[in-house]
C-alpha cells in the first residue's frame, strides 16, 4: 500500500484534517488501548503534523512531529499510529521511516529522541533508537525513552 504523505503546521491543517487526526489518535490510544488519558495536550499548536493518505483519502497513519526543546531537548517524533483498518500492510515502518526522514529535512540532521510504549522497544531499535534512561508509566502504560544519534 503506497500513502500521499502531506506535513503540515498546526495553523494549515483544515478542519477535516484536525478531525480526522483526531478521531484516529482518539480510536487508537483511547479506544483500542482502553486508556483514558488527556490527549489534546496544549502541544499539537507547536508540531509539524505528518499525516498519510491512502489512494482513497483516507487518513491511515499520522505522527506529530517537533523541533529540539518544545517536548524534549532533541527533535522528537510522537503519537506515532497508524488506523487499524490498514494494519498489516507494513505502514508503521513506513510512518517511521518517513517521520524520521521528515524531522531531518524541517530541523536538520539531530538526535531524535521517543517516548516509546514498551512493547513496541524491538520496533524501535530497528530505525536505529536505543533505550535511553529507566521506564515509566504514563497513563497507566509502561514506557521508555529512546533516542536515534
Amino acid at each position: 500500500m503506497t500513502l500521499t504523505w502531506i506535513t503540515k503546521p498546526f495553523e494549515a491543517l483544515t478542519l477535516a484534517e484536525l478531525y480526522a487526526l483526531l478521531h484516529l489518535r482518539s480510536e487508537v490510544f483511547v479506544v483500542e488501548q482502553a486508556c483514558a488519558f488527556q490527549d489534546l495536550d496544549g502541544q499539537d499548536q507547536a508540531a509539524t503534523h505528518l499525516l498519510g493518505y491512502t489512494e482513497t483519502g483516507e487518513l491511515a497513519a499520522y505522527t506529530r512531529l517537533f523541533g529540539a526543546g518544545i517536548s524534549y531537548p532533541e527533535a522528537s517524533i510522537g503519537r506515532v499510529v497508524t488506523s487499524p483498518k490498514f494494519r498489516r500492510y507494513g505502514l508503521g515502518r513506513a510512518l517511521m521511516q518517513q517521520s524520521i526522514e521528515t524531522v531531518e529535512t524541517l530541523f536538520g540532521r539531530q538526535p531524535i529522541q521517543i517516548g516509546a510504549q514498551l512493547y513496541l522497544k524491538e520496533f524501535y531499535e530497528s530505525f536505529g533508537f536505543r533505550q535511553h534512561g529507566e521506564g515509566y508509566l504514563e497513563d497507566g502504560i509502561p514506557h521508555i525513552h529512546m533516542i536515534l544519534l
